[in-house]
């Protein structure tokens, strides 16, 4: 499979992979921007990407700032999609948070789908579950 890459921005980097094997590709801020506690962000990454169908791109955290409290937002890019990809940061904790130009603010991993015929029912098959929802299981 092929990702295709278009730079839209003189000054972005191509994302990367750190090391042999990693499956996540480092994303890179365009700016310097300061995240407030409880605030959201939205940094550009300066590229757009392509493609085959069946796949999707999933934005993913950055262990070095998730530890800092900063978590992604949304982040799935459809197989369809042609505009510039960004990453949509939340800083959970209580303390701000600067990101740099050029610092690593998330990763994207490159996922096969499944691409489902929708078939509605009146009835689905029970299961050992049923419709038991959160703490269903237990602790132990």
């Amino acid at each position: 499979m092929k990702l295709k890459i278009k730079m839209l921005n003189a000054d972005a980097k191509v994302p990367t992979y750190a090391h042999s094997g990693d499956v996540g590709l480092d994303l890179y801020s365009l700016e310097q921007k300061t995240v407030q506690p409880g605030e959201h962000a939205r940094f550009m990454n300066g590229f757009a990407l392509e493609f085959p169908e069946g796949y999707a791109a999933i934005v993913k955290d950055k262990s070095s700032i998730s530890k800092a409290g900063l978590h992604t937002m949304g982040g799935v890019f459809d197989a369809g999609y042609r505009g510039e990809y960004n990453v949509h940061l939340v800083n959970l904790s209580d303390a701000p948070y600067t990101v740099e130009k050029g610092d690593k603010v998330a990763q994207l991993v490159i996922l096969k789908v499944e691409l489902p015929e929708i078939e509605q029912v009146e009835e689905l098959s029970e299961s050992s579950r049923g419709m038991g929802v959160f703490g269903s299981t237990g602790k132990q």
